[in-house]
């Protein structure tokens, strides 16, 4: 199909599901690779020069036929796509979306003002929010995201996606990514083929932030550096330095949170890469 290649960690189930299950709903001019899982990236491929539509939803088509599904943390049981084809023909696949649990996460010792911000600075966080937002809403051509995804850095995973989080002993949103604890200053990379679509120096919660799209309105997020080593325009691949670990927004020690999103909807990037690498210092 694509260079394209899609994991899933060590807790979770390959699920490729074709018509609920069925193999006799196949169909050879549609065909997906990728996890229909909460939280889980689907490639699909069709016909070049068809129309599809994704519940109802209009959805970029590559030249080559390719197409993003992506399944938030909470995403419905079923995903619908309508595929309409140069000859009028229309073809109809209902898919079933497994669904996980999640781990509840506490973190105490934040100061009280990131945990509830006054007006002042909740007018800033609305701000920043909306740049964020604007960068994730980019729906490029390019197909960068058919090279694959790789560990940004490597470290102890100390946060994951879609845990209830709770701050202080509040409760706020779900985590939207996965925490990887490291030095100070060591080296964060590019996880994927792309384009800098933003760079913050300094983010209430997110510190020195940089989000890169990898095409098709997805795109990948790197927070709390101690130092950004792009500029926004600027072409990366896979491996490229983009950064260096750091403790800068709301963190309570150096790490990297990464996050992956197609438009707003939040992914597990551990679906993207499987388990971390052992290390000799883990």
């Amino acid at each position: 199909m694509t260079a394209f290649r899609l994991h899933l960690s060590n807790l979770l189930v390959f699920l490729v599901l074709l018509g609920a299950g069925t193999p006799a709903a196949a169909d050879p001019r549609l065909t997906f690779e990728g996890s229909f899982v909460q939280g889980g990236l689907v490639v699909a491929r069709t016909e070049p020069f068809a129309l599809v539509e994704v519940d109802g939803r209009p959805t970029r088509l590559s030249p080559e036929g390719l197409f993003l599904l992506g399944f938030g943390r909470d995403a419905d049981p079923t995903v619908e796509i309508t595929v309409t084809f140069g000859d009028g023909g229309v073809l109809r696949r209902r898919l079933d979306v497994a669904e996980r649990e999640f781990p509840v996460q506490r973190i105490e010792g934040l100061p009280p003002q990131q945990v509830t911000p006054d007006p002042k600075t909740l007018e800033r966080i609305h701000a920043e929010s909306a740049l964020i937002r604007t960068a994730r809403e980019l729906d490029s051509a390019r197909t960068d995201f058919t090279g694959g995804f790789a560990w940004p850095v490597q470290g102890t995973i100390t946060g994951v996606f879609g845990s209830q989080r709770i701050l202080n002993g509040e409760p706020r949103a779900p985590h939207s990514g996965v925490d990887i604890a490291a030095p100070p200053g060591t080296p964060v990379a590019a996880a994927a083929d792309g384009v800098v679509s933003l760079i913050h120096e300094d983010m209430f919660y997110t510190g020195k932030t940089v989000l890169l799209d990898h095409g098709h309105g997805l795109a990948s997020i790197y927070v709390h550096l101690s130092e950004i080593e792009v500029v926004e325009g600027q072409r990366v691949e896979q491996g490229t330095a983009i950064g260096k670990v750091g403790a800068t927004g709301r963190a309570t020690g150096p790490h990297l949170h990464w996050g992956v999103s197609l438009n707003q909807t939040r992914l597990d990037p551990e679906l993207l890469v499987g388990p971390m690498p052992k290390t000799s210092a883990q």
